[in-house]
């Protein structure tokens, strides 16, 4: 997706970590969010989750955006060049969409990463991927995660791919704002609250894609780039994950959904680019 070049672009919405990590990885990441809203439908203290996990201390995600980003990522001629200033005009225009969408919205920082990373849900690595912390209302991200999705997911990669990796983890961040994430209730199996609670992430990403040019930062989007998205969502789907890594798919162990069904709900949600459309709770899956 093309930015309007002159975009004016947030940096403070995005707080830069890189280079400043330690210790042990949590659980979360794009395939789901993991232990860190696992432990939270299932009624657990996520406060507790990282003396759950290896009892390590609760630490927290602060920081503000370094000089580099505020002077670099100005406008949208600028993320149309710097990959971290591209990140950083998703997180603007997701964010935008969904304050003019969800009475009382509040503003959730991105935080850039490398290595390793304190939450209020915990200590986590790079390896858990993407993640949303509903303590402290935050996503984390390496950037190197879409490097991975090419080469161990098997995506095809683009920048719209990014984008829709950037607007499911907000979607968890409207499902916090909304009490969907309090009501309790994971599991795991095809029909499992945590397989529903993604889907419909999926689904608020493709609704923020419907709007995405309305928000003033991008121009429309062409098939291709709709592709990028869908081909994303293929490749994290709970089948085709347990075909490459096991070769066989169990679905009693699923807990974010068919590849089909991350496809189908973020369609859902780019067609008719409401969020009441993503009742994903209430539909047969």
């Amino acid at each position: 997706m093309t930015f309007r070049r002159g975009a004016r672009l947030d940096p403070g919405q995005v707080r830069d970590m890189r280079g400043r990590g330690g210790a042990v990885a949590v659980g979360g990441g794009l395939g789901g969010i993991a232990l860190l809203v696992v432990v939270l439908l299932l009624g657990g203290n996520p406060s507790d989750l990282a003396g759950l996990i290896n009892g390590t201390t609760i630490g927290g995600g602060g920081g503000a955006p370094n000089s580099s980003l505020t002077e670099q990522c100005e406008t949208g001629a600028d993320a149309n060049t710097r990959d971290d200033c591209r990140i950083i005009g998703y997180v603007n225009s997701v964010q935008d969409y969904w304050a003019g969408a969800v009475d009382g919205y509040q503003l959730a920082p991105t935080t850039f990463f490398t290595g390793s990373i304190g939450t209020g849900c915990g200590q986590a690595t790079s390896a858990v991927g993407p993640f949303y912390c509903p303590p402290d209302a935050g996503i984390y991200i390496d950037l190197g995660f879409f490097e991975t999705l090419q080469t161990r997911f098997g995506a095809e990669g683009g920048p719209f791919a990014e984008a829709y990796v950037i607007a499911h983890e907000y979607g968890h961040h409207v499902q916090n704002l909304l009490g969907v994430l309090q009501s309790g209730g994971g599991g795991t199996g095809a029909e499992s609250r945590a397989v529903r609670t993604e889907l419909q992430a999926d689904c608020y990403a493709g609704v923020w894609a419907a709007h995405a040019v309305d928000t003033g930062y991008l121009l429309p989007l062409t098939d291709q780039q709709v592709a990028q998205a869908l081909d994303a969502a293929e490749a994290v789907g709970d089948d085709r994950i347990q075909e490459q890594t096991q070769g066989q798919v169990n679905r009693e162990t699923w807990t974010h959904g068919s590849s089909d069904q991350r496809q189908q709900w973020f369609r859902v949600g780019l067609d008719t680019g409401d969020g009441n459309s993503c009742d994903t709770f209430g539909a047969d899956l």
